[in-house]
């Protein structure tokens, strides 16, 4: 199986949404890539199945069919556990799909069974960029150093206030993104590091048991709201659990190619 990146896929081949158990319904309203859409269909020598349509003749990361491609992720998961592939994930042929299920069934029945009546949460710790009063308030340094460019203004003065001002922002939010996380975990099955985020303290998701959801988001809200002058934190979900199925989906479970986080986002 080839994973395309953002450029053109032309010529034949499966595009690849998922892997589900075989027997999960498909959804009979559904958009998916391509324009239009090709049709759904499920492809499985066994109790695993990949949810595939045929691959668009051009296919590119396109808003909309990456929105298309997480929505249809979304639908299926509403009927039994899901391990997604990433946008652009093309199976050659039909034969070699259903060579690869069958060399990892046992990696993919481990990791849907894992994520069955979960969800994945996304929780980001951003800097607080509106909160410099509290920031002055609560930082000698900063506030020493805002005095001392006021008393003799000039270049080198700015850029020191703006790396010390730049600095605080980013321990205030990444100590906050800590104790954030120190609430959330005890209501997750598991956590995972997502990829580094340009400007992000934290980057950590979650895997949530279906009906503690709500319970999570509220929790994650509160703590959010509480903490606003330390932290810009950001809460995305329900999303399919892309960041829980990596070891049983990967190459070494039969050459499947891994489904890529979001967290992500």
């Amino acid at each position: 199986m080839r994973a395309e990146g953002p450029g053109t896929v032309e010529g034949p081949g499966l595009y690849v949404y998922a892997v589900v158990r075989a027997g999960t319904p498909l959804p009979r309203k559904s958009g998916g890539v391509g324009s239009p859409p090709a049709p759904l269909r499920a492809v499985g020598p066994g109790p695993v199945a990949a949810v595939v349509s045929a691959t668009p003749a051009q296919l590119r990361a396109r808003r909309r069919d990456l929105l298309a491609h997480q929505d249809l992720l979304t639908q299926l998961a509403a009927s039994g556990p899901v391990l997604p592939m990433r946008f652009g994930m093309v199976a050659p042929d039909e034969d070699a799909l259903r060579a690869q299920l069958a060399a990892a069934e046992a990696g993919h029945l481990a990791a849907l069974d894992r994520v069955a009546g979960h969800i994945e949460m996304n929780v980001k710790a951003l800097p607080a960029h509106d909160s410099l009063a509290a920031l002055v308030a609560g930082d000698a340094t900063v506030r020493r150093l805002r005095e001392a460019t006021r008393r003799r203004p000039g270049y080198e003065a700015n850029v020191r206030l703006g790396e010390a001002v730049a600095s605080a922002l980013a321990r205030r939010a990444g100590e906050a993104g800590r104790r954030a996380l120190r609430d959330l975990a005890p209501m997750a099955r598991a956590t995972a590091g997502g990829p580094e985020v340009p400007g992000c303290a934290l980057n950590v998701s979650f895997l949530v048991a279906q009906d503690d959801t709500d319970r999570f988001r509220a929790t994650a809200e509160r703590f959010a709201a509480a903490h606003r002058d330390h932290v810009d934190l950001r809460i995305a979900g329900p999303l399919p659990c892309y960041s829980f199925v990596e070891a049983g989906a990967g190459t070494d479970a039969g050459g499947w190619s891994a489904p890529a986080p979001v967290g992500g986002g």
